[in-house]
């Protein structure tokens, strides 16, 4: 890959900050770095919007455990965590910490871990329930489980959790592209997809999750609140609301809380902030010169650290013409392996 711009990250960093690791717990016991004898992989449970599957071998030139000093990884936009789930197959590390400010997704991330037997249960339900109907059948058996997922997202009762994360997993793997929208209300949207025979309950997938994620710290939250258990010693991964290329390109409503210019720019000040701390960090987001060759917004935000643009594929625009593949940005404040 073209790197467009390979400044060094400047701002020597800083003395190395005090541990923070008050959300996390001890992991593996294999030494950070090396690849875990008994490897087992794992693959996202949810198909997600901006997943970063394709965009793996890319990444993993960025992934800095060879040396044996990076010892904790954090990714506060865990999303569908294809890059997380990569690291736990290939990696045993000391301490892992992810989050997200969807308070859904967190709650089944939370409940595989915890309670996957119960979990694998209701799902199995659901694909019973649900593959034998024909297509009216199923568009209403849908519509019944999305309003329930609703009501229970709107009521927030903590004794339903391990419901609404099944027919979160449910809605995910039916619905129309894989894709988590809600509107202004707060609510899940998205229509029916028009899948054949989708697996709704992968039993091995999820209890081999459950495994890695024992020892992970998951928290619903900002990105802002994974600064204490940032440190010397931290590998960080940002893959946070991509800027839109286009008015139909905007899908960063994921959640209520838009992320506008001003948030990206905000995320750059923390980039800075852990930059000092002496973490190696990598970001991903939109290219602006998919659109206008001229909208330079990344690289004057990030003028300091290397830039380089990766090709992807775009699989959901309101626009099918304005899929196909399109230049993305991977940001970081140290050079990725050849």
């Amino acid at each position: 890959m073209k790197t467009t711009s390979a400044q060094k990250a400047g701002n020597k960093q800083a003395g190395l900050p005090k541990s923070a690791a008050a959300h996390a717990k001890k992991g593996a016991v294999i030494p950070a770095g090396q690849s875990a004898e008994k490897k087992k992989t794992v693959k996202p449970f949810l198909k997600w919007a901006g997943g970063k599957g394709q965009l793996l071998g890319e990444i993993r030139r960025y992934y800095p455990f060879s040396n044996g000093q990076i010892t904790k990884y954090a990714e506060p936009f865990v999303g569908g965590g294809a890059v997380l789930f990569d690291i736990l197959s290939r990696f045993s590390l000391q301490q892992i910490y992810i989050s997200d400010r969807n308070p859904e997704l967190i709650n089944t991330y939370l409940m595989i871990r915890d309670n996957p037997s119960r979990l694998i249960e209701l799902l199995s339900v659901l694909q019973r329930e649900f593959l034998p109907l024909d297509t009216k059948g199923r568009k209403h058996y849908y519509t019944e489980k999305r309003m329930v997922f609703n009501e229970l997202k709107t009521k927030g009762m903590d004794q339903e959790n391990i419901k609404k994360a099944a027919l979160m997993i449910f809605l995910n793997r039916t619905c129309f592209n894989g894709l988590f929208r809600v509107n202004q209300k707060g609510l899940f949207n998205v229509p029916m997809g028009s899948y054949q025979n989708p697996l709704i309950c992968d039993e091995a997938n999820l209890r081999a999750v459950s495994e890695k994620l024992q020892g992970v710290s998951i928290v619903c939250g900002d990105y802002r609140e994974s600064a204490d258990f940032i440190d010397a010693h931290t590998f960080v991964y940002l893959d946070p609301p991509y800027r839109p290329l286009s008015t139909t390109a905007n899908f960063t409503t994921y959640t209520q809380t838009p992320f506008f210019d001003s948030d990206q720019q905000e995320l750059r000040d923390f980039v800075n902030e852990m930059h000092r701390k002496g973490a190696k960090i990598a970001v991903s987001n939109s290219d602006p010169k998919n659109s206008d060759p001229k909208d330079d917004f990344f690289d004057n935000l990030y003028s300091t650290y290397y830039i380089t643009r990766v090709q992807a594929s775009r699989m959901i625009n309101s626009n099918s013409k304005a899929r196909g593949k399109i230049q993305e940005l991977l940001i970081s404040n140290f050079e990725p392996m050849p």
